[in-house]
Order: C-alpha cells, then structure tokens, then sequence
C-alpha cells in the first residue's frame, strides 16, 4: 500500500508527522478514509476517533474540533484536542461532554444546533467506548 504524508497538530504541539498508510477522519459531514492520492478536500472535523495505520502499527486518538486538509502534499489535521484512546477514561469523556454541554448553554440561536450535536456525538461517543 503506498504511503503519503500525515501531520497531526493540536494548539500545544505537533502530535504526529510520519508517511501513513491510511486516516480515519471523523468529519462533520461523516468519517472518511483517506488514502495516498486522495482528491482534495477540506473540511471541519467532529468529536470522534481518528486512526491511522503507520506501516502495521496502528494508532487511534480522540479528537474533538478543528480541520482536516487534504491536498496534492499529504493530510494536515488542526485538532483543538487529541487524547490517545487508551488514555481516555469516564472520567476524561465525562469533562469533554460537560465542556459540550457548556459551550450549548452558552450557544447562541444560530449555534445551538451544531452545539447539541457535539453533545450528543460525545454522549456516543462514551456509549461505543463502554466507559
């Protein structure tokens, strides 16, 4: 399988910069899978899992808010947060949805909508991961 360029970049550090074999991007219009020579595309991303296979070794992370950039270079994604799955804990989603759940009291009109789907995408989110 061929690889391409990958970079993973939340607000405190660069998380990943490697050549991938595939990404998993949990995109607000849905997950897609992003292979080498992929069309081009950019898009906002929605709380969920991010995986990538780096030559067999396989990594998913949460990630919640942010882009995903898809050019002719490789993938770029800016996440506001990424937690490696096997740090996640009850108590981490619990904090996560309680932030969504803040941000929706917060919300204006025109953004409540997109603020109660982060909240129900977290809620399950905490379901599919049993914790």
């Amino acid at each position: 399988m061929a690889s391409f360029p990958f970079e993973l970049v939340s607000p405190d550090k660069l998380v990943f910069r490697g050549a991938v074999d595939d990404v998993l991007v949990p995109g607000s219009e849905g997950d897609f899978q992003v292979l080498a020579d992929h069309a081009p595309v950019m898009t906002t991303i929605r709380p969920g899992i991010l995986a990538f296979n780096e030559g067999g070794k396989h990594t998913r992370l949460f990630v919640r808010g942010g882009f995903a950039d898809v050019s002719p270079t490789g993938l770029i994604v800016l996440a506001e947060t990424t937690i490696p799955v096997d740090e996640l804990s009850a108590d981490r989603i619990a904090g996560e949805i309680k932030s969504a759940e803040e941000d929706l009291e917060d919300a204006t009109e025109e953004q409540k909508q997109a603020a109660q789907e982060r909240v129900d995408r977290l809620r399950e989110l905490k379901d599919a991961l049993k914790i």
